[in-house]
């Protein structure tokens, strides 16, 4: 239903409104590729859409203000790392007093106790231990999978996303055979000698990966997310905890975006019993922080290893891990954020705005949907996929580019990796029904109506 030349017009008309009404960014985009490599200081935040990237300026709340003075609702919120809202103050509070008496001595401080505590009480874990990223924590948790079980491989769901974990980057082909993911940067070894990947909402292909007797943990979401939300299938997750543990097989659970789904995540919301549970991004309101939490039975296994003189060349932790700062804000974040309250104000904002998005696609006969998970949601350009194959397949990045460049150029940023919008308790109905109203204007033109 959509004329791909009209579409193209529409966006090329698009870019140049960006240019135009964005001259300081520019600017400070163009002296910026002279010293830092792609012209940003980190490689993904080349995905935004339009000619350059935006230089925000300050954040608050949900909202962020860019160099040109243009204010903008932020739907992405930093792609969860803000999903409590910019610049609690509370946390800006602790952070600085923490700064001013010691940020790092690579000794416990008296806020490590308050986070473990409040952590298993979220989650449900028994003991817990800090890292930088979710990245790190999952690095950390594969390698004491394997240890423990002696087994040399991992599983993992087709089209996931785990951070930069090798292991994971890792997708079956059409023949069925796993390959790098498409855009894996020098794979240190072929991913099919470390790693099983099997279809998310397939129970006999996870039972098939698992009968090799080869694979010492499954690392999975809850729901995918990073493909795109992709949610289980009634009794999917009951059958993953079984064939695991019938396996012998570790479950670890990555709510580092499922955290969304409440404040002790899909875990806590649906029933789940993983053995190791990882979560990251936003326990510190934006400070670099995550965690990871294991069973009892897992405690007891790894406390020798954890106590030993080697620890320390074991391939976990890190100088920075577990820093006073980093503690300090997941203590402050924790105490005032990613609460009851909270999602009881962000889950129903998801929900109007995935109303309000359905509602422009019925009104115009499109062929496309809403998904919804927690305090997040997205639009799809066709049915809801139930694996994460088909997810990548349906993504149109022609379509997915002027969307969004429409959108922030009417003051909306959107996730810049899928077409998904992420809720805080300092949204407002009127953010989401902005939304809907551009949207709508955006579907309109696209249609010629």
């Amino acid at each position: 239903m959509i004329d791909r030349t009209r579409l193209r017009e529409l966006h090329a008309a698009e870019e140049r409104r960006f240019v135009d009404d964005r001259p300081r960014s520019a600017a400070l985009a163009k002296e910026a590729g002279d010293a830092l490599l792609a012209g940003v200081p980190m490689p993904w935040m080349t995905r935004w859409p339009g000619a350059f990237p935006l230089v925000f300026e300050r954040a608050s709340g949900a909202r962020f203000t860019d160099v040109d003075g243009r204010e903008y609702v932020d739907l992405c919120l930093g792609d969860t790392g803000a999903m409590t809202g910019h610049a609690l103050p509370e946390v800006t509070e602790a952070i600085a007093e923490r700064a001013a008496t010691g940020i790092t001595t690579m000794l416990p401080s008296t806020d490590a106790a308050w986070v473990a505590e409040e952590l298993r009480r979220r989650f449900g874990l028994a003991r817990w231990q800090m890292a930088m990223s979710a990245t790190d924590a999952n690095r950390f948790v594969l390698r004491f999978a394997r240890h423990l079980t002696g087994r040399p491989k991992v599983a993992v769901m087709d089209w996931c996303y785990h951070g930069t974990v090798d292991e994971t980057l890792a997708v079956l082909d059409e023949g069925g055979r796993v390959v790098p993911r498409p855009g894996a940067l020098g794979p240190q070894v072929d991913v099919a000698v470390t790693t099983r990947v099997v279809p998310f909402n397939d129970p006999a292909a996870l039972e098939a990966a698992l009968a090799h007797g080869d694979v010492a943990a499954l690392l999975m979401e809850p729901a995918l997310t990073n493909i795109g939300i992709v949610l289980p299938e009634d009794g999917y997750l009951d059958e993953v905890r079984r064939l695991t543990r019938a396996a012998g097989t570790l479950l670890i659970i990555d709510e580092t975006h499922t955290i969304c789904a409440g404040p002790g995540g899909a875990t806590r919301a649906w029933g789940l019993d993983p053995d190791i549970l990882v979560v990251g991004k936003p326990i510190g309101a934006g400070v670099p922080a995550a965690a990871y939490g294991v069973s009892a039975d897992v405690a007891d296994a790894l406390g020798p290893q954890m106590r030993s003189h080697d620890i320390d060349v074991a391939g976990v932790g890190g100088t920075l891990t577990g820093n006073a700062l980093a503690l300090a804000a997941v203590r402050r974040t924790l105490s005032v954020a990613l609460r009851e309250e909270d999602f009881a104000m962000a889950i129903p904002l998801a929900q109007r705005w995935a109303d309000g998005v359905a509602g422009v696609i019925a009104a115009h006969g499109l062929p496309w949907h809403v998904q919804r998970l927690g305090a997040r949601a997205e639009y799809w350009f066709c049915p809801p996929p139930r694996d994460g194959a088909s997810a990548a397949a349906a993504v149109d990045e022609e379509l997915e580019a002027f969307l969004h460049l429409w959108a922030l150029n009417r003051g909306i940023l959107l996730t810049p990796f899928h077409n998904m919008a992420l809720f805080s308790p300092h949204h407002t109905e009127a953010d989401v029904d902005l939304h809907t109203r551009v949207f709508g204007e955006a579907v309109e033109a696209l249609l010629g109506r």
